[in-house]
């Protein structure tokens, strides 16, 4: 992080000094595990669920913490604040009020979030260096986290927001001020805490709500309720999708036979292809999104679409796709599931098992879908209906009444015989598809992430590493 000394983050944050040298530096890291203390770094004694940071104050000393962050003495040098997460938030806007030259790129959607932030920190790091974060670090403690790593010679710093209430990202964006804010899509992810997408639209939007008269919105052209938000910003706008208005589109999309898109790239600046290798349609648009990016930074377009066809998948578990050694492939999705995600992983899947006399069987190993209220029941069914409309063949729902749900829509939808399957559990699915699984055929695994469905993408590439 950029440098400050006890006194100066003691400032920052509204604290106090306990026992603390007021001129010690804070170097970086800052961190809220103790195990993961450096030499200079500040310790952010959190108090969780289960286990309280204030705790392990003393080893974080004995690690090389300069200091703790603490809401009360922990007998050691701390800074000592009432509110420890809010002071976290306070410390990583000064840290970034003070990375001058540094773009802080952040974007927000109902889907797609990571995928597009790992794409656009491949893509910019071409030109420069650029902080973003592991996974999915984008609530009010990961946020400012990943904030803090930025250094004097930063570039770019890019970050996803989430929401689960309104008023989430605008406390992100007070954080990390945007000079670019995305807005990729508002489906149904966490209708149930919204109430509707027209409420998720409001949370969303408050990202280019957060940008001044300098700064630019980038926004899906292709989704009414997005390209809404043009109204909402001070910001100039910059739309990308594959309208034919879009500053930033697609052109002449198709899928190669493993299901990765490639695309003509158009854009003020000019044209050039891409060739993905990321699987699924639904990563075009991602892709324009980091386009556009990257063309209002500066970057050539022939640069932005080299950058974008070498760019792969960082974070676990989203269309992770691997081959086993008898030639069935999985494609472990489970991280995270809604509607609109969970439908365009199944037109991946089908993508992947190319078409005609060699096409390959798949197997769709889906869990429920958190979050979508009253909505919930409807939203399975229409997934099922959805499998089979696709030509999946075979519907390996899992769970209980959401799952049987999902498994009822196929049926009703015209599926028969074993052509759709509700089991009670990952274990219960390990053991239909050890039974079932042919060399050559190809599994997706999805659900939300509390479902725990990784475990059954695991267990079928142990097998595979057995073999």
């Amino acid at each position: 992080m950029i440098a400050l000394t006890l006194a100066e983050a003691a400032a920052a944050v509204g604290g106090t000094l306990d026992g603390a040298d007021p001129e010690a530096l804070v170097t970086g890291p800052v961190v809220v595990d103790s195990r993961q203390v450096q030499p200079g770094g500040l310790f952010v004694a959190v108090a969780g669920e289960h286990v309280d940071g204030h705790d392990y104050a003393a080893r974080a000393i004995d690690g090389g913490a300069v200091a703790v962050l603490a809401s009360r003495q922990v007998g050691v040098p701390a800074i000592l604040v009432d509110d420890v997460v809010a002071a976290l938030g306070r410390l990583a806007r000064a840290v970034v009020e003070r990375a001058t030259g540094t773009a802080v790129v952040a974007l927000t959607g109902s889907s797609g979030k990571t995928s597009t932030k790992d794409l656009i920190a491949q893509v910019l790091q071409r030109r420069g260096e650029t902080v973003y974060p592991p996974g999915n670090l984008n609530n009010e403690i990961g946020h400012p986290m990943t904030a803090l790593r930025v250094e004097p010679g930063t570039k770019h710093l890019v970050l996803e927001m989430g929401a689960r209430h309104k008023g989430d990202i605008e406390y992100l964006t007070g954080i990390t001020p945007p000079s670019i804010a995305i807005v990729l899509n508002v489906g149904s992810a966490h209708v149930g805490e919204f109430g509707s997408k027209e409420g998720i639209a409001q949370a969303k939007g408050e990202i280019v709500e957060a940008l001044g008269a300098d700064g630019v919105a980038v926004l899906n052209a292709d989704d009414p309720l997005v390209r809404a938000m043009a109204s909402r910003t001070k910001g100039r706008v910059v739309l990308f999708g594959e309208s034919r208005d879009a500053h930033v589109r697609a052109a002449d999309v198709r899928l190669d036979a493993t299901g990765r898109p490639s695309f003509t790239l158009i854009t003020p600046a000019g044209s050039a292809p891409v060739n993905l290798r990321l699987y699924g349609e639904h990563h075009v648009s991602n892709a324009l999104a980091a386009a556009a990016v990257a063309v209002e930074l500066g970057m050539p377009v022939d640069d932005t679409a080299e950058a974008l066809s070498e760019a792969g998948a960082l974070s676990r578990w989203r269309m992770e796709v691997v081959d086993r050694a008898d030639g069935v492939t999985v494609v472990n999705d489970a991280y995270n599931a809604n509607p609109d995600s969970m439908r365009a992983a199944l037109r991946a899947l089908v993508s992947m098992a190319g078409r005609g006399p060699e096409r390959r069987r798949t197997f769709a190993v889906l869990g429920e879908m958190r979050e979508l209220g009253e909505d919930s029941l409807d939203e399975h069914d229409a997934i099922g209906r959805l499998a089979v409309r696709l030509d999946v063949t075979k519907l390996v729902a899992v769970g209980g009444r959401e799952a049987a749900c999902m498994e009822l829509g196929a049926r009703n939808e015209g599926s028969w015989g074993e052509e759709s399957v509700l089991v009670s559990d990952a274990d219960a699915a390990i053991e239909l598809l050890r039974s079932q699984l042919q060399p050559g055929d190809v599994v997706l695994v999805k659900a939300s992430r509390s479902a725990g469905l990784e475990k059954v993408a695991e267990a079928l590439l142990a097998d595979g590493a057995a073999q």
